[in-house]
């Protein structure tokens, strides 16, 4: 039987890599709505340190995904999955959708379909959890009762192995049964850049975010008695200025500390997006302009044209 899922482009890549500035190019060709898969730009007064989309670009095309939370509340990839199918149902066939983002977690969420967990009795859960917690290779154990196990630490191993002995089945086995229900086909569009090229620019958005008060919007949380280790402040950034602020490292080696942190997070990015993407993705030089991507991305299009 055909797939008949709606056929959505997904653009995909490390922090600063140029998703946004590709966006805005997209949008002279598309008319576009993006989903954005970005786990920090949920929280609202998050602004500077997230690079959210600027007020010009938000004004031209719908954005979804954005100021969703408080910072310190919780937003699951679930939960992500969820608002997305919605937003997706509400936009129609007249713009074209494009997730953007470079959340591996939420992207898997949205395109392998909604995971519904089994039920598992909530007593033998809880001693298994407690049995769990004194057991120091628990990935190991992972693999050995899920094969299609793929990493992600010590909480996801627990809870793959909590899946597979309360439920009978394995993880993977419920979520490829989720993905067969999923809402959408991905078409998948990564940017990537040599890795110096990248810290390059990693460097000059740490530095431009500083000159643009993100010392100040961590202090106004922090003064409207947000916790300084709340969901949203414990991110690549602003933990950093958190840091800073508390008087845990020196404030003249702050732009040093947020680059050093957010180039080992790219990295990470990088190599989720080079294993864990499956089905057709478009790989693309980022280091050409932002229009030379946009016309590609176009003229390599695999659905009908806009």
């Amino acid at each position: 039987m055909p797939d008949t899922k709606r056929l959505v482009p997904i653009l995909v890549g490390p922090t600063a890599v140029g998703k946004t500035a590709v966006t805005e190019a997209l949008a002279a060709h598309w008319p576009l709505a993006i989903i954005s898969a970005d786990s920090r730009q949920v929280y609202r007064g998050l602004d500077i340190g997230t690079a959210k989309p600027g007020p010009e670009l938000r004004a031209r095309v719908p954005h979804f995904g954005l100021d969703l939370v408080e910072p310190g509340q919780r937003y699951s990839a679930g939960r992500f999955a969820a608002d997305a199918v919605g937003w997706l149902a509400g936009i129609g066939t007249e713009r074209m959708p494009l997730v953007v983002g470079g959340t591996g977690f939420y992207v898997r969420a949205l395109v392998d379909g909604l995971f519904h967990e089994p039920p598992m009795d909530p007593a033998r859960r809880e001693r298994l959890r407690a049995a769990l917690a004194g057991v120091p290779a628990v990935a190991a154990w992972a693999v050995r009762l899920d094969p299609g196990y793929t990493g992600g630490g010590r909480q996801r191993a627990a809870r793959a192995i909590e899946v597979a002995l309360l439920s009978g089945r394995p993880l993977s086995w419920w979520q490829a049964h989720a993905r067969a229900h999923g809402v959408l086909t991905p078409w998948y569009v990564r940017l990537t850049v040599p890795r110096a090229v990248l810290r390059q620019r990693i460097t000059a958005r740490a530095d431009a975010m500083l000159a643009a008060g993100l010392v100040g919007e961590v202090q106004a949380l922090l003064g409207r008695g947000i916790a300084p280790d709340a969901p949203g402040l414990d991110g690549v950034g602003y933990r950093e200025v958190v840091q800073a602020l508390l008087g845990r490292h020196d404030r003249d080696r702050l732009l040093a500390a947020i680059v050093s942190a957010t180039t080992r997070y790219a990295k990470r990015q990088e190599t989720w997006f080079r294993h864990q993407l499956e089905g057709d993705v478009l790989l693309l030089d980022a280091t050409r302009p932002a229009s030379v991507l946009a016309a590609e991305i176009v003229a390599r299009w695999p659905g009908e044209p806009r």
